[in-house]
């Protein structure tokens, strides 16, 4: 099994209502084959260190990872997080 972490940083324009909708995107994702378990949240901590919404998958394996990132349901979502976020950090190990 792989496991695929990230964590969006929001442009601090970004409001609720758009977080909500992203959030709510990337909860859809787990239709695409290959996924076993996804979980989406946004942060309850706010610590200085804290990012604004985790994402975790887990896959099958890594081809079912690779082909989820060219997924056209994926890609748009995708495309989506990169244009609200300041930044973006993920990890992919296997479990």
């Amino acid at each position: 099994m792989l496991v695929h972490l990230v964590a969006f940083k929001y442009k601090p324009e970004v409001d609720e209502a758009r977080r909500a909708r992203h959030r709510a995107a990337l909860a859809g994702l787990d239709v695409i084959d290959g996924v076993l378990e996804l979980k989406v949240g946004a942060d309850v901590m706010h610590l200085s260190r804290s990012y604004d919404l985790g994402l975790l998958v887990k896959f099958r394996d890594r081809a079912a990872l690779e082909a989820y990132a060219t997924d056209p349901r994926h890609v748009p979502v995708a495309q989506e997080g990169v244009a609200l976020a300041a930044h973006i950090v993920s990890v992919d190990f296997e479990a």
